[in-house]
């Protein structure tokens, strides 16, 4: 994987282009002050102050706090309070410009949004917000999100690591992408598509972690549907060669573009294996596109629980993730061949 590669697949360079088939978004550039305040790991955990002049959240200090230190005995008690007045509190920082223009974005997209940087949406750092999801509807929202985020801090300082000419260990401009939040998206319906020398050879179902039993009538039609998309609206106009995109497809059969990935990397294969998908692209294509989704109860892959963003664990071969999978893949097909697996 080369550094071209992974900077092709930057939101800000993509959306432009397939902007008419893919979730309305806006994009805003990110001041370096901003992005040093998303890494900040030393101090306090505070949100920006807003605009108004108050509190972004009525708790925006958050401290790292033990046990013991939650409940002060009474000595220590007496003598904070004895303190308390002579002590300044750590000041929020506060990016009024960046904050006005998302602020005016969030209103233009209908009231609420998730965030993404040049590459990841902080999926991993949902569990943190009051709804569980990654709906914004506030400035302070998202810089929850974004400084709670692993996914984050990999597109900030480690986006470029799986590359074999890696030159720098962050991209010049970082930028953040408003897409407008769609309460009535299904998980089921979003899929990556594998791209090798711009032939299609594989889509998978994006959550493996669930049986759909729905997917299975609707396999054969998703099938044309998505490769109809590809041909027409995807090989032509993006310019890698090899490469992965993820897609929506919508209750009335559009197709919508949700992301682009560089083959191989960080990216996962999910219910292929990289093997398997080179496999395909040297056999020429014979019966068609490889369309796999989960087909049985069986057949549900294990949730990879862990707080490193699902696209960026270490699948190189011998990690513990990659003999992880690998197993999984053994145990996925030995279930798929035995006699109960259509129960």
């Amino acid at each position: 994987m080369k550094e071209e590669e992974v900077k092709r697949c930057q939101i800000q360079e993509w959306y432009p282009r397939f902007k008419p088939h893919s979730i309305k978004t806006l994009i805003h550039e990110l001041p370096e002050s901003f992005i040093q305040y998303l890494l900040q790991d030393s101090g306090p955990f505070l949100l920006p102050l807003s605009i108004s002049g108050e509190d972004a959240l009525p708790r925006r200090k958050i401290n790292n706090l033990d046990s013991d230190s939650i409940i002060p005995s009474d000595s220590e008690s007496e003598s904070n309070s004895d303190s308390d007045s002579d002590s300044e509190s750590p000041t929020a920082p506060s990016f009024p410009d960046l904050e006005s223009e998302i602020k005016s974005s969030i209103e233009t997209l209908g009231g609420a949004i998730f965030p993404k940087l040049n590459w990841s949406a902080p999926k991993d750092a949902a569990w943190i917000s009051t709804t569980g999801t990654l709906r914004c509807t506030s400035f302070a929202d998202i810089c929850l999100l974004l400084r709670s985020s692993d996914s984050a801090v990999h597109d900030l300082c480690h986006a470029f690591d799986s590359c074999s000419d890696k030159s720098t260990s962050r991209p010049s401009k970082f930028f953040i992408a408003l897409r407008k939040w769609y309460p009535s998206l299904r998980p089921e319906m979003e899929f990556r598509c594998f791209v090798r020398l711009r032939r299609l050879v594989g889509i998978s179902q994006r959550e493996v972690t669930i049986f759909y039993p729905a997917l299975i009538e609707k396999k054969l039609d998703l099938e044309l549907s998505i490769g109809e998309f590809f041909e027409v609206n995807v090989k032509s106009e993006f310019e890698l060669e090899d490469y992965v995109f993820d897609v929506y497809v919508t209750k009335d059969g559009r197709v919508k573009v949700i992301d682009f990935n560089p083959w191989g990397g960080f990216t996962l294969p999910l219910m292929f294996s990289w093997e398997e998908l080179e496999e395909n692209f040297r056999n020429g294509g014979e019966g068609g596109v490889e369309f796999r989704i989960v087909e049985s109860r069986c057949g549900v892959r294990p949730g990879l629980k862990s707080a490193v963003p699902y696209d960026y664990l270490d699948m190189s071969p011998g990690s513990g993730w990659d003999q992880f999978l690998r197993g999984a893949d053994e145990e996925f097909r030995r279930q798929a061949k035995s006699p109960e697996a259509g129960g």
